[in-house]
């Protein structure tokens, strides 16, 4: 049972992670390959926030949020003339920055030794301690955050990052300010991935920079290309898909000096063809070309 709690809980973050990343790249078009760097930023600030100043898990959630956005503006102001491979190619800077920070910053993030005995959450004086009470609250969050997100999606904001993403140059004829667009669109995408630092920071009560590398980007911006981006239901069912892959690969009874290696296999082949078959993704609008 707890090892299904785990899965429940880490669908839960990776959810928050898909749908955040969706904001960027499934509205707004804007590859990015940094979506680690906020999911680690957020992850650290709330973490800092509770031991260092010893205050409770939400204010610290919101501190996070405000700290990660307004680093987000790193990769925002630099987006204004770059596009296509030149803005991923930010976007990767940006993240082996972030995470050279994150490792060599010992006096504060205590670099590659990590921070462990992180507090968990707590409500009402109530600590969210056992597995089941914290599945119910990393559900309760991941609600909220698709709520938030199904409406940013119905508002006029997501039809002018979807007209952005479609042919940038009409969307500026037509009056839209493509600079504040892709501003606000990797701000709020960026925001919400610190919530999901901040889970999974209080439910594994330890962090190091290692969880929040190049690769962890290229894994969160995959559960999108898999499930499919442009609306709600794919982001979800990308994380659904690749959290239960690979433990439905440990019934197979790999070797564990293989298994990750398979893994990285299969996820490379299961991209290339989706890619070439169907590159909306397995519950996707938007086709990416």
């Amino acid at each position: 049972m707890n090892y299904l709690l785990h899965l429940f809980i880490m669908i839960s973050i990776y959810s928050i992670l898909a749908m955040s990343i969706n904001i960027i790249t499934g509205y707004a078009g804007l590859l990015s390959l940094a979506h680690a760097a906020f999911y680690g930023i957020g992850a650290y600030t709330t973490t800092l926030m509770m031991i260092k100043l010893g205050i409770n898990f939400f204010p610290a959630l919101i501190c996070g949020i405000i700290v990660t956005g307004l680093l987000s503006l790193a990769i925002g102001y630099p987006s204004l003339k770059l596009k296509g491979d030149y803005f991923v190619l930010t976007t990767i800077g940006f993240q082996i920055i972030v995470f050279s920070i994150l490792y060599n910053w010992i006096s504060l993030t205590r670099g590659p030794y990590g921070i462990p005995g992180i507090p968990r959450p707590s409500l009402l004086g109530h600590e969210v301690s056992s597995l089941p009470e914290y599945f119910v609250f990393s559900l309760i969050i991941a609600l909220v955050v698709f709520i938030f997100v199904r409406l940013l999606a119905n508002s006029p904001f997501s039809r002018a990052l979807r007209a952005m993403r479609d042919d940038e140059l009409a969307a500026s004829a037509m009056g839209k300010d493509v600079f504040r667009l892709k501003i606000c669109s990797i701000m709020v995408g960026s925001s919400l991935a610190a919530i999901a630092g901040a889970l999974y920071a209080t439910y594994v009560t330890y962090i190091d920079p290692t969880s929040f590398t190049l690769d962890e980007s290229i894994f969160i911006l995959t559960l999108l290309l898999v499930g499919g981006s442009g609306n709600l239901r794919g982001p979800i069912v990308g994380a659904i898909f690749m959290v239960l892959l690979p433990e439905a690969l440990r019934f197979i009874g790999l070797p564990d000096t293989i298994a990750p290696n398979v893994r990285q296999i299969i996820y490379g082949l299961l991209l290339i063809i989706l890619m070439r078959y169907r590159p909306q993704g397995l519950a996707g609008e938007y086709r990416f070309e």
